[in-house]
């Protein structure tokens, strides 16, 4: 591993862009997943130190051109081979997956009219998720609302049975559960273990998005 993945790793990001300015190759090196060392600080949900390493547009894949939203770079890659629309990056996401954690809305919403998958799981060995629950795991409510204005499916369940709801219950946003519920997420729909979106919601403490869900029939005990 590089120094330059190193420094990420160990969130010393002033030690990383130091060796990125003197060292620009680094910023394309690839570790053992096939992911650049921007891609691991914005993994670690440091979108600043991430950009600052990041490597020039033409050096990127389509991947990592929808999660640094490069619409640019990302349309070029499209127009040579609009087929790619769906595959999977090194670590198993495709570019709506990206778009909707990192790339933003207007990535997001490029890709559904280039007819991306709107239900495809991702293949990463930690997340199983469909684009919907990626976008209310980050808290995306304009690319979660554009997926479901395009027909993405409310209660499309990730691994372990998470529904979109499910997670916005667990990360306590009531205006992610309103929108949910109003293009029609089943509150009653249980994990495997009984609970439901309102269980949720009541064991991180989130008293609003709890009484939202309640008034939807699903009250819990």
């Amino acid at each position: 591993m590089s120094q330059l993945f190193e420094a990420v790793a160990s969130g010393d990001m002033e030690t990383a862009r130091s060796l990125a300015a003197a060292q620009p190759e680094l910023r394309e090196a690839r570790d053992a997943d096939g992911l650049l060392p921007a891609t691991r600080a914005l993994y670690s949900l440091d979108r600043q130190s991430a950009e600052d390493i990041l490597p020039p547009d033409a050096s990127l894949g389509l991947c990592e051109a929808a999660a640094f939203g490069r619409l640019p770079r990302m349309h070029e890659l499209l127009r040579e081979d609009p087929a790619r629309v769906n595959e999977l990056s090194t670590d198993g996401f495709t570019p709506l997956h990206l778009a909707c954690f990192s790339g933003g809305p207007a990535v997001t919403e490029a890709l559904i009219r280039r007819g991306a998958d709107l239900e495809r799981r991702s293949e990463n060995r930690f997340a199983r998720v469909r684009p919907l629950g990626t976008a209310v795991f980050s808290g995306d409510r304009e690319s979660a609302r554009l997926l479901l204005e395009a027909g993405a499916d409310p209660n499309g369940q990730g691994e372990g049975g998470f529904t979109p709801l499910h997670s916005a219950a667990m990360n306590g946003d009531a205006d992610l559960v309103r929108l949910l519920l109003s293009s029609g997420a089943d509150a009653g729909l249980p994990l495997p273990d009984g609970r439901t979106a309102e269980h949720v919601a009541r064991e991180g403490g989130h008293g609003e998005c709890a009484r939202l869900l309640a008034s939807e029939g699903a009250h819990t005990d």
